[in-house]
């Protein structure tokens, strides 16, 4: 007797949903500087890079019968990620419920709330955070987003947003790409998508010096080695930490220097937060230790106004 096989498939329209066009590929220069080809990630439903990965990763987990209608999905996250998994959860029909630090902007605490979801703030460090989403996902059954050990974060990347650049730069082809480095999931994705396209590319994580400006928002600032900031160093991103790529350099980037080039982006433009100004600066130098006519691609994160209470936006308020 023949068995039927049950597909798993998604509510209807959340295809259609998840059709999300091609953020821009656009050449950025600063005062005469070198052209770094910027993907506006921004752009982005729910205002940043990570749509990628949360809609890739909740959908895997509903294909692979791990979620149904209803179902709780948390996540342990400054922001950024909690933001995108609070709208994707709702285009499924799933509860959400995120983790942060008290230091995440309020801003950010808002929007998660205004897409449906619940907020939980965690004492102590980013580890603290993540313990007690872990804990949270443990007791209760809960589908934990896992963003910086799944790999299904880099796959998102490889996949989707390094497959939209090939197809946006001219000639096809990158010779460096910049990312600073939360979970590491958007570099090690972008590298990945463009050396399996035979494009002979160097990594580059653009990693934030000192902090008094950024404070210990993770996902704000990106990836800091400090002893109290927790980062890659004290094994946060196993993403990142497992990576074994040869062609990977670290830049360190001056706060105040960060700072100063996210607000240049606003004034030519671009609607930024603070981790744009970090991976621009960190492109520049990327390209021109590559020389002239090096392709350098980076990505602006995410939109401006999660920043609204952060230190970016001092003489800017009314």
């Amino acid at each position: 007797m023949s068995q039927t096989k049950v597909r798993k498939v998604l509510p209807e329209g959340a295809r259609y949903i998840h059709q999300i066009p091609p953020t821009p590929l656009v050449p950025v220069s600063v005062e005469g500087s070198a052209v770094i080809w910027c993907k506006l990630e921004f752009m982005n439903p729910s205002g940043s890079t990570k749509d990628r990965i949360a809609r890739h990763i909740l959908e895997k987990g509903w294909r692979a019968g791990l979620l149904k209608p209803g179902s709780t999905v948390v996540e342990a996250s400054s922001g950024s990620t909690s933001i995108a998994f609070a709208l994707a959860s709702s285009q499924l029909g799933l509860k959400f419920v995120a983790y942060i630090p008290e230091c995440a902007t309020s801003e950010r605490e808002s929007i998660i709330r205004a897409y449906g979801g619940e907020v939980r703030r965690v004492k102590g460090s980013m580890v603290d955070v993540l313990e007690q989403a872990a804990k949270a996902s443990r007791e209760k059954g809960w589908f934990l987003g896992r963003q910086f050990a799944n790999a299904d974060n880099t796959e998102a990347h490889r996949l989707y947003t390094g497959a939209e650049i090939l197809s946006q730069i001219p000639g096809g082809c990158v010779d460096g790409v910049v990312s600073g480095v939360g979970t590491g999931g958007t570099l090690r994705g972008l590298f990945e998508a463009f050396s399996g396209a035979g494009c002979e590319v160097s990594a580059h994580a653009a990693i934030p010096r000192q902090g008094e400006l950024f404070g210990s928002n993770l996902e704000c600032c990106s990836l800091k080695f400090s002893a109290d900031v927790p980062g890659v160093a004290d094994g946060i991103s196993e993403i990142y930490a497992s990576w074994d790529c040869q062609d990977l350099r670290e830049w360190q980037i001056g706060d105040g220097e960060c700072l100063t080039l996210t607000r240049k982006l606003w004034g030519m433009g671009f609607p930024v937060g603070p981790s744009s100004g970090l991976n621009f600066a960190a492109a520049l130098r990327v390209a021109h230790e590559l020389g002239e006519g090096a392709k350098v691609v980076t990505v602006f994160p995410d939109r401006m106004e999660r920043y609204f209470s952060h230190k970016v936006f001092d003489g800017y308020r009314a």
